[in-house]
Formats: structure tokens, sequence, C-alpha cells
């Protein structure tokens, strides 16, 4: 019943508009006539719960039946959520304030908590520091983060007065990235992305992939112009180009001329172990995407995301067998 419950709110909040745009871009990329391209888009929602975006994204349209199975698809993600989520324990990723308290073990920075604070308490924190970064507490996507330097104020009273009026949850310090890592992109601080799912109380790491930032921004998501591209978990070595949310690809950063593919990340086992620590803060998150930063000292945690995005590692050409990542959830989740 929750197949087709799913089935029957997608269809009441499909965007048409985009989906039929959708298909007259892949009429023109492929010359497939536009009743085929629509005709199985819609067969690939309801055999595979694929959206529109995924059969374009995935190009479904150049998959078997055999191979399109073995996708995650924006139906089959939304079951592994249901399947290893509480919403009731939804807050203590999404809320970062609530976050830094919970995981405060693996953040490895100064923070305060804006919403809470007085400005003896700011006043006090901000002794001896010149710049941090204000975060609002429930924001998503690098939306409303701000860099903000005691220079950019006549008074500190000012700059005080600006992040309460800005609604800013918390501020934290300004992570000065390891140099490896700057090499990429050193105007943002590149993030990586490790996904873990914990079972009976066992975690493990499904995938993982490194955020790049771009166009001169300090944030690094690829809503905000950035790029991301895959690392193999076991070695910590970037395997194939990057993308952006334009699907172009980037064998070299166009910013930095740095290469990309065959990049060794610094502090990648750490990272991992981290992430795979963090797991068993919460178990009744068992599925999360977990942020992390590494400066010249080692990871540091920056968030967690309780809904992980599911489509960037099965783009071309990453998954050049034409094989998805379902296989390697069932792994851990066998009854998907």
């Amino acid at each position: 019943m929750s197949q087709v419950n799913y089935l029957m709110g997608r269809l009441l909040r499909m965007n048409y508009r985009s989906m039929f745009a959708t298909v007259g871009k892949l009429h023109k990329k492929t010359g497939k006539s536009r009743l085929w391209l629509f005709g199985d888009m819609v067969i690939c929602g309801l055999r595979y719960g694929a959206g529109y975006k995924d059969y374009m994204l995935c190009e479904f349209y150049n998959l078997t039946p055999a191979q399109r199975a073995t996708y995650v698809t924006r139906g089959v993600n939304n079951r592994i959520v249901r399947l290893c989520n509480d919403p009731q324990w939804y807050r203590c990723v999404e809320d970062k304030t609530e976050f830094n308290r919970l995981y405060g073990k693996y953040v490895h920075r100064g923070w305060l908590d804006m919403q809470r604070c007085t400005y003896d308490g700011f006043a006090e924190f901000m002794g001896g520091r010149d710049t941090v970064i204000s975060k609002p507490a429930a924001a998503t996507c690098g939306k409303g983060i701000e860099k903000l330097c005691k220079g950019d104020f006549d008074s500190l009273q000012e700059m005080y007065d600006h992040l309460k009026a800005s609604g800013a949850g918390l501020i934290e310090d300004l992570i000065v990235q390891h140099p490896d890592v700057s090499k990429l992109y050193p105007d943002a601080v590149n993030t990586y992305r490790i996904v873990t799912v914990t079972r009976s109380g066992v975690s493990g790491v499904v995938y993982a992939f490194i955020r790049i930032g771009n166009g001169g921004r300090f944030v690094d998501n690829l809503n905000s112009g950035g790029m991301a591209a895959p690392v193999n978990v076991e070695t910590g070595v970037i395997e194939f180009p990057a993308f952006d949310k334009d699907s172009k690809y980037y064998e070299v950063h166009p910013a930095t001329g740095t290469p990309i593919p065959g990049c060794r990340l610094p502090y990648w086992r750490e990272s991992v172990e981290l992430c795979l620590e963090a797991a068993q803060v919460v178990p009744q998150l068992g599925y999360v995407g977990w942020d992390v930063a590494v400066s010249a000292d080692g990871p540091q945690l920056i968030e967690g995301n309780h809904f992980p995005g599911h489509d960037i590692l099965q783009m071309p050409p990453h998954v050049p067998d034409k094989v998805g990542m379902l296989p390697r959830f069932r792994e851990f989740i066998p009854e998907l």
C-alpha cells in the first residue's frame, strides 16, 4: 500500500511542465520520439520508482530492463529512508545547533549558539577571533551561510546585532582546510560526503564523493555552483571526473587547473572511521550522508543529512558498466 500511496502522491505533485520539457530535451538529444520517451518514462516510474529527473540524469533510455533494476531511483531512495530513519529523530541532524551538541566529539572546532547567547557571551567567544562562519539553524544546500569578519562592522555590537537580525542559528570557527584539498579549489572548504547505513548496530559506508567549489564562491554545494566527484571508499582516491548541476564534467578544475581523477585525498581512512563512529550516536537514523572537512590536523564533522541524494554517483561516466548502486545497498539492507 505504501508504494501505491507514494505513486499517487507523485502523480498529484508532479511538475508536468518540467516533465514535458524534459521529454523535449531528450527528443532533441536522442532523436527518439516524444511519445516513446514519455511512455518509457511512465513505465520507469511505475516499475522502478524513477522520476523524470532520474530518467534523464541516469540515461534510463539507454539502459536495458536488467540494468534499470540495479539503480537507486527516487522511489527506492525514499524506501531506504523509510526503512532506516525514524522521523522523530530528524531534528538531531536538521537543527545545526542540536547537531553540534550531539556530535560535538567529532566537530573539532569552536562554535556558539546564537539563538541563546547574550552579547556578553558573544563578545567572550569573539575574543581572539577575527573571522567566523554564520549558519542558519535549519537551512540546507549551503543557503544562508555567511563568512563574517570583525572588520566588516563598525563595532562588535553591530556584528552581534546583524547576526541576531539575520536569524543566525550558530557561528563557528573558520576551517583552514588541508593544503592538498585546497589545491583542488582554495576559495571554498571542499567537503567529503560519506554515506553510511546502520543496521542491527553495525555501520558501513555505501558510497562517498567529494564536493568541490567553483566560480569564486566560498561554499562547495552543487546548488551553489559547485561540483562533485566519486571517491573510492577503500582507497580515498577520486576515480572519475567531477560534474556540476548542469551535468558538465571536469577532468581538470577550471579555476585551478588541478587534475581531479587520480587525486588521493588526505586523512581519508580517519574520515571514514569518524563517520562510522558518528553513525552509532543516534541509531534511529540508520541512513545518513555525513559532510566532513579536513584540516591539516585531521577531519572535522560539518553536518549530517537524513535524506542523502541518490542520483549523484549513477550518472555517466561514473557507471561505465551501467550497473547502479542498488546491489551495494542490498549488502546492508537485504530486504530492498
